[in-house]
């Protein structure tokens, strides 16, 4: 019992760090440097911990990882843990992939309770996250469970807005034919996953989703410590549950420890408080030591978690490193902010910081300044040459300047534009200009009708700084938009994939599920766009035999105050990249290229067509 009289009877073990899948949200593609084994709790280390907890006043116990159910002994575990008096519930939380398998001989073993993690009930949806095959093993997983007789089986669902919001109606109707306990956990910050509360759907608003399908959905009743919230749609099988650990936090009534792999007492899963039971125990503690310990550290168990603002700051384990099956799907964006190449930039903020303050002083070498223009620029043998972008163009933005120094091995006809320049060449990118609103290509030979352009950079304020577009007073219209990319992968890779042979899985479902992703979170990632509402997206991808290529097109459509272009352009820009993703082990002589807009209908500039 810890100082506020909270009675703990219920204790989490990881048995492991390892996994059989790699989630996006929680491992890279090649996996994590896990702990080494000799600092990992033995199998007789876990069963004299539990013992020990169990003679305390433990009366539940459950399995966690990394996956559980790769460990070998995990049978063995599960009997020995049976074994003991006192002890009620041995459960197990599990991703499901070898429980279909294992699920019998757990049974015989003494497991009487199973959660299984399930994100989305879209195979390809799944595959993407995963990076693995599976979805079906899961399904085959759950519906053994309950021939087995586990009712309820609990399905464990993060939500996370712009990723699995839509499918909390189809997660309910899951429970109507199968004994089921949906359980819908609020998206929660531990280290790694940047957490971000505009991701989080609150369980109020899950809540009134849900009643407005299903009015008649009644609330049941719970325990005192439970966690969930629990309601049921009559007639239905099973059941939903909200986990609500952000929103409405249940530690008043938190009677749970947990036991890391490695052998550390977590006494609350958001605290960055851990006492190492493995090295007391095998520096020789008694049992009576040993419960002192523990007994101290659960009487300086805080009365609640410090909050979901203050929590996604705090340094913590990664979820994988706790129980990856509450872990939360990742931004793209993060992905972008911490791009495995970031080290070529060779710059932290900071850095900038300082470079900016002590330019406008510099001269010489390390800094020029045009007289007439007042650009401050660095010279090509600058240290910041390393910021080098596709076109050949070294750039960066201080502070108001615009700063181009062309590379001395491109042949890309540069421009510096001022920010308050009015009129943008249409020849800065080796383009003629053509008579009235059309512009003369040297690749195509052709004119691409283009409507009139606004005669400023509409992202900039008067002072050059970037800022976002007021579209308040602007009327609302029906507005679509269609763009599109090729990727050429080479006649290898192109067979495996027409033959659905990539190891990673069906690259065209996996990237199209991208693609729709990716319109979706278009305002995340380009940083000055507006997030509206997409009524439509639609990504499809076809084989070109000819060229050996992928050939992507989508479209986006919305009634609102700005266009689709931007979100369109995305949906392909990751659709392709996906492509490029799961065919690189193949081949990395992949091209992508032709991401273009294809054409826009609405707005007060008028249609655009490519022809």
């Amino acid at each position: 019992m810890d100082s506020f009289g909270r009675q703990h009877n219920y204790l989490r073990i990881s048995l492991t760090e390892k996994c059989n899948l790699r989630c996006q949200y929680c491992m890279p593609e090649e996996g994590v440097q896990l702990t080494p084994k000799s600092e990992l709790l033995t199998t007789q280390e876990i069963i004299t911990l539990a013992r020990l907890f169990v003679k305390e006043g433990v009366d539940k116990i459950r399995l966690t990882g990394g996956e559980p159910l790769i460990r070998p002994d995990v049978v063995d575990i599960v009997g020995e843990l049976y074994k003991l008096e006192g002890l009620k519930t041995i459960a197990v939380t599990t991703n499901g992939i070898n429980l279909t398998r294992l699920l019998p001989r757990l049974k015989e073993a003494g497991l009487n309770a199973i959660n299984i993690s399930l994100d989305t009930l879209v195979p390809a949806k799944f595959e993407f996250i995963v990076r693995r095959k599976g979805f079906h093993k899961v399904m085959e997983g759950i519906h053994k469970a309950t021939e087995l007789g586990y009712h309820p089986v609990k399905v464990n669902c993060v939500v996370m807005r712009g990723f699995n919001e839509d499918e909390v109606l189809d997660f309910v109707d899951f429970t109507k034919d199968l004994p089921l306990d949906v359980r819908f956990i609020e998206y929660m910050p531990f280290d790694g996953n940047k957490w971000n509360f505009k991701k989080m759907v609150s369980y109020k608003e899950m809540l009134d989703t849900i009643k407005q399908r299903w009015p008649e959905l009644e609330k049941l009743p719970c325990e005192t410590s439970s966690t969930a919230k629990s309601y049921k749609v009559p007639h239905f099988q099973g059941q939903i549950s909200f986990i609500t650990s952000m929103s409405e936090h249940f530690c008043g009534s938190c009677n749970r420890l947990r036991i890391t792999a490695d052998g550390n007492l977590k006494v609350c899963l958001f605290g960055n408080s851990e006492v190492s039971l493995r090295d007391h125990l095998r520096s020789g503690a008694s049992e009576e030591e040993l419960i002192q310990i523990i007994g101290a550290a659960v009487g300086r168990k805080k009365k609640q978690h410090a909050g979901m603002f203050n929590i996604s700051r705090m340094k913590n384990r990664p979820m994988v490193l706790i129980e990856p099956a509450l872990m939360s799907f990742p931004l793209c964006q993060d992905a972008l902010q911490n791009s495995p190449n970031s080290k070529r930039w060779g710059h932290t903020f900071s850095h900038w910081l300082t470079l900016r303050a002590s330019l406008p002083k510099q001269n010489g070498k390390a800094s020029m300044k045009n007289k007439f223009t007042g650009h401050i620029f660095l010279p090509g043998s600058h240290p910041e040459k390393q910021w080098h972008i596709a076109t050949g163009i070294l750039q960066t933005q201080l502070q108001g300047y615009c700063v181009f120094q062309k590379d001395p091995s491109s042949t890309f006809d540069t421009k510096c534009l001022d920010a308050s320049v009015g009129q943008v060449p249409v020849d800065c990118q080796s383009k003629e200009a053509c008579s009235g609103s059309e512009f003369h290509t040297r690749d195509s030979g052709s004119c691409t009708r283009v409507p009139r352009a606004s005669d400023n950079l509409t992202h900039t304020d008067e002072e050059g700084r970037a800022t976002m577009v007021d579209i308040g007073g602007k009327p609302d219209s029906r507005r679509n938009a269609v763009a599109g990319a090729v990727v050429l992968l080479g006649e290898k890779a192109f067979g495996m994939v027409k033959q659905n042979q990539v190891k990673k899985g069906d690259v065209l479902a996996v990237a199209q599920i991208a693609g729709i992703q990716g319109a979706k979170l278009t305002s995340q990632l380009i940083p000055l766009c507006h997030n509206i509402p997409l009524y439509h997206v639609e990504v499809s991808l076809s084989l070109d035999e000819a060229r050996h290529a992928v050939v992507i097109r989508s479209s986006c459509h919305t009634w609102g105050r700005t266009g689709v272009e931007m979100e369109a352009l995305t949906a392909a820009s990751l659709a392709a990249l996906t492509v490029y993703d799961m065919c690189k082990a193949v081949t990395h002589d992949i091209v992508i290229q032709e991401l273009k807009l294809i054409s826009k209908t609405g707005g007060q500039r008028g249609d655009f067509s490519r022809v």
